[in-house]
């Protein structure tokens, strides 16, 4: 009994080899394990990119105000993968005529994932936004053409953010009404 209870010289190296090794093999296999998470969240990326976003309607809803215009800006999102995906944030900068009239977002980025619009695969879900126009940063005659609905083309530029349960991917998209 007194044998097994007593360290050697060689048996104390070897413990603390074994120690390490332990150690050495846990690191690899955490690191091994996140490597596996990424990849596996990097396989939903060609289908996120496949989001469609169309501007299919602009209208004026509010011109009481003194100093702004209030429009109803519409987006049809498409989703032609077969991905399930939700659309956090929606970023853009919206002409009239080519004439920029500012920058506008829509947000759900406050909302949790299960609370959002899911986009089950080949399904379009229209999104709505209102849009704030400062009359006073563009020309009277654009303020004068919103108002009187004579806009020839309202066209957008930006940036749509769409997540899985594991992937987030940003897009650029342009779109003209």
């Amino acid at each position: 009994m007194t044998t097994f209870f007593s360290y050697t010289k060689f048996g104390n190296n070897e413990m603390a080899l074994q120690s390490k090794m332990t150690v050495y093999f846990a690191i690899a296999g955490v690191l091994a394990m996140m490597g596996g998470i990424v990849f596996y969240a990097s396989l939903d990326n060609e289908k996120l990119e496949q989001a469609e976003v169309k501007l299919t309607n602009v209208e004026l809803i509010e011109n009481d105000l003194k100093d702004q215009i209030k429009l109803n800006i519409t987006f049809l999102v498409n989703n032609p993968s077969d991905t399930t995906f939700t659309v956090s944030l929606i970023q853009y900068d919206l002409y009239a005529d080519g004439i920029l009239l500012g920058s506008g977002e829509y947000s759900t980025e406050d909302i949790s994932m299960p609370g959002r619009a899911s986009f089950f695969p080949n399904t379009e879900i229209p999104l709505k936004n209102i849009f704030e126009v400062n009359k006073a940063e563009i020309e009277t005659k654009t303020v004068q053409n919103i108002i009187e609905n004579k806009i020839g083309k309202f066209s957008v530029e930006g940036i749509i953010t769409t997540q899985t349960t594991w992937t987030v991917i940003e897009k650029e998209f342009k779109s003209e009404l």
